[in-house]
């Protein structure tokens, strides 16, 4: 976990605030809940803060946790920021809001534009529910590292040769502890990590 949190990609950023959308009860709700179950939160060895999530708003635009705020409690709107628009080829991600985009940007970016069914994605960090996966469902190479154009790719293969897109769900072997799951709203996405989190 000690890589997590360093933004990897060009993130040009506008401080402003975040643009009024509709219907962010979910996201917010979700964020705190992971936070209070510690699948999102801070590491104090490290000092670094994990876990991330994410909502689409329009098209390929998405609302997602800001970098660096694993560590608050309750995480309000104006701990988000707007990813209005990414390419992966050049490894940049524009966004707007209080704070930067998380560093896992890049990978959320490659989840949406699978399916645009899918309008949620979860990001956690827990190393028992991590092994776990890794020995029951294909996982992003070990390799491969979070937050890049190579990771945006990794989800595309597993989606392609794996079965990604049924799963809904997959470990990252090269990034300790960490688990991605996605749905087409915030329910499905949570449930879908909380059910293996329970199961363990």
């Amino acid at each position: 976990m000690i890589d997590e949190g360093y933004i990897k990609f060009i993130c040009n950023w506008q401080q402003t605030k975040i643009p009024a959308l509709e219907n962010m009860n979910d996201l917010l709700e979700a964020r705190n809940l992971l936070f209070q179950k510690k699948l999102i939160g801070y590491d104090t060895f490290h000092k670094v803060g994990y876990g991330n999530i994410s909502k689409r708003t329009f098209e390929d635009q998405f609302l997602i946790s800001g970098t660096q705020t694993g560590h608050i409690e309750n995480l309000d709107i104006n701990g988000y920021s707007y990813a209005e628009s990414f390419d992966i080829e050049k490894n940049t991600v524009n966004c707007i809001g209080p704070v930067k985009a998380s560093s896992e940007s890049m990978t959320h970016a490659a989840i949406y534009l699978l399916d645009k069914k899918i309008n949620a994605v979860v990001h956690v960090h827990h190393k028992s529910l991590w092994e776990s996966l890794l020995k029951k469902l294909p996982a992003a190479k070990k390799e491969i590292s979070y937050g890049t154009p190579a990771m945006a790719n990794e989800v595309s293969r597993l989606a392609k040769e794996e079965n990604l897109l049924e799963n809904k769900i997959f470990a990252m072997a090269g990034h300790d502890d960490g688990v991605i799951s996605f749905g087409s709203n915030m329910q499905e996405a949570m449930n879908i990590t909380l059910f293996h989190f329970t199961a363990l």
